[in-house]
């Protein structure tokens, strides 16, 4: 266990060390606090009911390399230490951001470390991995991004990996310190990807287009390999903006020396208007699509890992479709106000519950949600969400309880 917190050791050592490494670094300390009230929904949700506390410390430290004008390199270490107060305080150490860049000439990048990657859509690869990045300026014909990372020493509530019942078990259970090994880190996946960008594809016109797969080697009786083709389409003009983009995915599941291969597929469209107003606002309408269940070779979309598309109802894109109204207006730099109405639409009637039997329909209900986010100080935020999902606005399920949530969020540069 003690190789999992030799990068912490090193931070602190920096952190406390005198002379012209500490001068030459930018260092500091960040701390969240998080406060909700929640109430449960049955079937829908496994959140506890009442009250619940989270509070985190995150130490950084970034050191240059190279000369004082020009450095060519850098490495950026943080760690989190995470308290959480429900039904009993839990302590949770966690190696975050630890990366160390290096600048070639010719516009070539080289990343080591833990680092953060995500896919052009950004829902079927999110967050912090462990593995290297080469990134390449290739001139007229683009940017390329060549990257390979392993899953297995995330802590597993961050990775957020549920491809399978075994993982989503896994996520779902208590971490336990009897049983550091055991209950703590994320599933052993080894994922690797190639992104890339065409920026002036035309006079307003950008391409980004993927490749990314992952190998499931857990060692486990099931199995879930897959590899996920993805293209999406950025288009700016005037006060207007449109996105749009699609994912296929290829997987191979094997269960108890069963073997399938499924045919799966995602997309999204995002349409934005920023108003020519005083005030800065921005009216978006994103519509999201994953396919379901039809039969054994078409199935159900699978990310890797799970990115919640309701700010209330923590759902995954998989046998799921969402279609959201989203308004933001900022009528002071310190003051930030979202109103947000999401509507979810099941693709199957069983990959989301898990069971069928006794759905009506595939109109899962609705769900409004707002925030207000206030910096009085520029090292200080201050955030109030809440919101309800309502699935009596649906036919899925119009029976359950809505499930309403309130969130207070602080967060402090303490320098």
């Amino acid at each position: 266990m003690t190789k999992h917190f030799l990068p912490v050791l090193i931070l602190v050592f920096v952190l406390l060390t005198p002379g012209a490494l500490v001068h030459a670094a930018d260092w500091g300390i960040l701390t969240g606090h998080n406060i909700a009230e929640i109430d449960s929904a049955g079937n829908l949700e496994s959140f506890a009911d009442g009250f619940a506390y989270t509070g985190n410390l995150i130490p950084w430290v970034s050191i240059p390399f190279g000369s004082k004008d020009n450095p060519n390199g850098s490495l950026y270490i943080s760690a989190g230490f995470t308290l959480e107060c429900s039904s009993g305080a839990l302590f949770i150490p966690e190696l975050l951001r630890t990366e160390f860049g290096y600048r070639f000439g010719g516009g070539t990048e080289l990343h080591l470390g833990r680092m953060h990657y995500s896919d052009p859509l950004g829902f079927i690869a999110s967050g912090l991995f462990d593995g290297a990045q080469v990134n390449m300026a290739l001139g007229g014909f683009g940017n390329l991004g060549i990257g390979a990372w392993y899953t297995g020493l995330l802590y597993k509530k961050n990775a957020r990996i549920t491809m399978t019942g075994h993982d989503a078990g896994a996520y779902y259970s208590e971490f336990e310190y009897a049983d550091f090994l055991g209950s703590y880190f994320a599933p052993r996946r080894i994922m690797a990807a190639i992104d890339w960008e065409k920026p002036d594809l035309s006079e307003k016109f950008r391409l980004i287009a993927a490749i990314v797969g992952q190998a499931d080697v857990s060692g486990r009786d099931e199995l879930y390999h897959n590899q996920y083709l993805e293209v999406k389409f950025v288009f700016p003009f005037s006060n207007f903006a449109l996105d749009f983009g699609g994912a296929l995915e290829f997987a191979e599941h094997t269960d108890s020396g069963d073997t399938k291969f499924e045919f799966s597929a995602a997309g999204e469209i995002e349409f934005a208007w920023f108003p020519a107003t005083k005030v800065q606002q921005r009216l978006m309408l994103i519509g999201r699509f994953s396919s379901g269940t039809l039969n054994s070779s078409l199935t159900a979309f699978v990310p890797i890992t799970m990115q919640f598309q309701g700010d209330i109802l923590r759902a995954k894109l998989s046998g799921l479709s969402m279609i959201r109204l989203d308004y933001t207006m900022r009528p002071v730099d310190s003051l930030i106000l979202n109103l947000a109405d999401s509507y979810f639409i099941l693709s199957d009637l069983g990959t989301y519950f898990g069971n069928p039997i006794g759905r009506d329909g595939h109109f899962l209900g609705n769900e409004i949600s707002a925030s207000v986010s206030w910096s009085p100080l520029s090292d200080l935020q201050l955030r109030l969400m809440g919101g309800v999902f309502l699935p009596s606005w649906g036919n899925a399920d119009k029976t359950n309880k809505p499930l309403w949530r309130v969130e207070l969020t602080a967060n402090l540069v303490i320098f």
